[in-house]
């Protein structure tokens, strides 16, 4: 049977409807790094998202091939993630979309190294006829997270994210959102399929014990 990282890392993938602290391990991701409202049709983000998959779906199939990567076993490609910021504001105002930068990501598995990662990117250009070359093999450490489980369209998210900030600082922790650890959703549901209501999204947020 495939190995399927949700259900196999269940305190990551199927968090509760209520604010939960984690730590989260070092993953590693195809990346796409883009700005502009990601609702666009046809725009930045729609673009990198069919990279990502490309170049996801070519590593999972690569048993297929005549390149073989070494540790691979079968996997099932993890859901679509990103982190999202917009330069001089503090979390996100979702009012504003077109000033959003993002890093768009698919979770690799520890197999893939820089070699094979790069095959699989020609690969996924020549069998797609794609312009792969944004994409990029980012290893990542998050680290310390407050994380909940928001069930409704992405605007109504901030009603989410108010109950874990009221929860990290009744449990002595703050926001830790910076440059470089951000407001990361986590998609679940595909909005081409489900209604706004009952899209499931994990929201994971940076957080530190804060100080006296």
């Amino acid at each position: 049977m495939a190995f399927d990282f949700k259900k196999e890392q269940k305190e990551l993938y199927a968090p509760k409807a209520s604010p939960q602290i984690v730590t989260v391990p070092q993953m590693n991701f195809i990346a796409i790094d883009g700005c502009g409202d990601p609702n666009t049709e046809g725009g930045e983000y729609q673009r990198a998202l069919n990279v990502l998959y490309a170049v996801a779906y070519t590593v999972k199939m690569s048993y297929k091939s005549d390149y073989k990567i070494p540790g691979f076993y079968e996997y099932v490609v993890p859901p679509l993630e990103g982190f999202w910021y917009q330069p001089g504001i503090k979390g996100v105002d979702y009012s504003n979309k077109s000033s959003f930068s993002w890093t768009s990501v698919i979770r690799l598995p520890d197999f893939v190294g820089e070699n094979d990662f790069a095959w699989a990117v020609s690969a996924a250009e020549k069998k797609k006829k794609l312009d792969c070359s944004q994409a990029y093999l980012l290893a990542l450490d998050e680290g310390l997270c407050v994380q909940m489980l928001h069930v409704g369209p992405y605007d109504s998210e901030p009603e989410t994210v108010a109950l874990m900030d009221a929860y990290i600082v009744k449990n002595g922790y703050e926001n830790d959102l910076n440059d470089t650890r951000r407001h990361h959703e986590i998609y679940l549901s595909d909005p081409r399929k489900a209604s706004p209501e009952r899209w499931k999204t994990v929201i994971r947020h940076p957080i530190k014990r804060r100080e006296c």
